[in-house]
């Protein structure tokens, strides 16, 4: 029997390079440049072909090997002699059939390991664009010339998975049929959703649908503070200076998150017992426009003085309202608050924005009578609701980030803030 070796070819100066793929399997037949199997250095990757027709007998390579010019790839068969095989033994035939009707578990079995062996290939850039986003490359369809994979492919296959979780969350909860049309009651009108509005629904039922959420409420005393607000006045011209108060809690807020980590952190890999903790303070804001609701990023909130803040979240809003800021600036954000003060209404319970793992609802700051040192006194109180991913955060955390926050926005620390 005439076999044939097929070794690592000249690859140049590279020396113990990886094996990635295996393309091929025993047993099956081979044509000249078929590929066999896939190698990648720290720059690139390549497959490497045959040489030679022929059934593969031996396998001598697999996943994760390193190899080097000259290294024993696989031994093939001549093809010729694996014909005269066949032609000489037509029992052969009848075992091929009895295989073809062997039960279905064995069948999917031998599909299975068919799908293992047809390993798509892609650069070290696809994959390690697909390794951080925790995709196996190995079930992602490529695009390309002999399936290879391209970061469009990568994206594609997240997207579909994205969607079919949702999916099959609908169609494990019933759904309700109307059983009249709304027309049949009245006049009605069919309209369009707002583009906005139809992109971020998909991103506020996953976050509802996979995040665990607990609503911490409580309130804070901002009397000083207001008080404090009420008389800036620009040092040039003597002018009162109107900085809203979102101003302010966006500083209070990015001082507490440096005391708990876990508020401005993610975890996407929980699975891998992971978490990101974000050494940067970029605070979303919830900015209310015609077109629906925008989330942009503060960014590096920490580092700047509260007029400042107040100056980026006029421009922040005005970008928004006129669909003029770039989409990367609503990525990339700590913790996001949202502010009802503005409209009224007290306490609610926000939607986390994954991938963060809080939000801080604010309400419609009021005057109260308080109790304090034995007496009733008027103090004006802001409403907070604070929304937290239970996985991460527990509940008396989140009572002493509520607590800190408060101290920040109190008399205490008012002051302090607009340094």
């Amino acid at each position: 029997m005439l076999e044939i070796e097929i070794k690592i070819p000249n690859i140049g100066d590279f020396k113990e390079v990886e094996v990635i793929e295996v393309l091929v399997s025993e047993g099956q037949i081979l044509k000249k440049n078929d590929p066999l199997i896939t190698i990648e250095s720290d720059k690139s990757s390549v497959e490497i072909p045959s040489n030679f027709d022929g059934k593969i007998k031996t396998l001598k390579t697999k996943v994760g090997d390193k190899v080097s010019e000259g290294d024993l790839i696989l031994i093939l068969e001549n093809i010729d002699e694996v014909q005269e095989k066949v032609e000489k033994k037509p029992e052969i035939e009848k075992e091929i059939k009895k295989i073809q009707e062997i039960k279905p578990e064995t069948q999917k079995i031998s599909t299975d390991q068919n799908k293992v062996f047809n390993i798509p290939s892609a650069s070290p850039k696809v994959r390690k664009f697909a390794r951080e986003l925790g995709v196996d490359i190995n079930k992602v369809a490529g695009s390309e010339r002999k399936g290879r994979v391209i970061e469009s492919d990568v994206k594609s296959f997240v997207a579909s998975k994205s969607n079919n979780l949702i999916n099959n969350d609908n169609k494990s909860n019933e759904k309700i049929k109307q059983e009249y049309s709304h027309s049949e009651f009245g006049e009605v009108e069919i309209k369009d959703i707002p583009r906005v509005k139809k992109l971020s629904s998909k991103y506020l039922m996953n976050s509802w649908t996979n995040i665990p959420h607990v609503t911490n409420h409580d309130e804070a005393d901002i009397t000083e503070l207001e008080q404090f607000r009420d008389s800036l006045k620009d040092t040039y011209t003597g002018e009162k200076k109107k900085i809203t108060p979102l101003a302010f809690i966006i500083k209070a807020v990015s001082v507490s998150l440096k005391k708990f980590p876990n508020f401005n952190s993610s975890i996407d890999e929980i699975e891998d017992g992971k978490m990101t903790v974000k050494k940067y303070y970029h605070i979303g804001i919830a900015v209310d426009t015609p077109h629906g609701l925008m989330v942009p990023k503060l960014r590096n909130a920490d580092n700047k003085n509260i007029s400042l803040i107040g100056e980026e979240l006029k421009k922040l809003s005005n970008e928004c309202r006129n669909l003029k800021i770039d989409k990367k600036e609503f990525q990339g954000g700590s913790i996001t608050i949202t502010s009802l003060g503005g409209i009224g209404g007290t306490f609610f319970t926000p939607i986390i924005n994954h991938p963060e793992v809080a939000i801080l609802g604010v309400g419609k700051s009021e005057k109260k009578q308080v109790y304090v040192n034995g007496k009733f006194v008027t103090r004006i109180i802001l409403p907070l609701s604070l929304s937290y991913d239970h996985r991460i955060i527990d509940g008396a955390e989140a009572a002493r980030f509520n607590n800190d926050l408060k101290e920040n926005l109190g008399k205490n620390f008012a002051y302090k803030l607009a340094i």
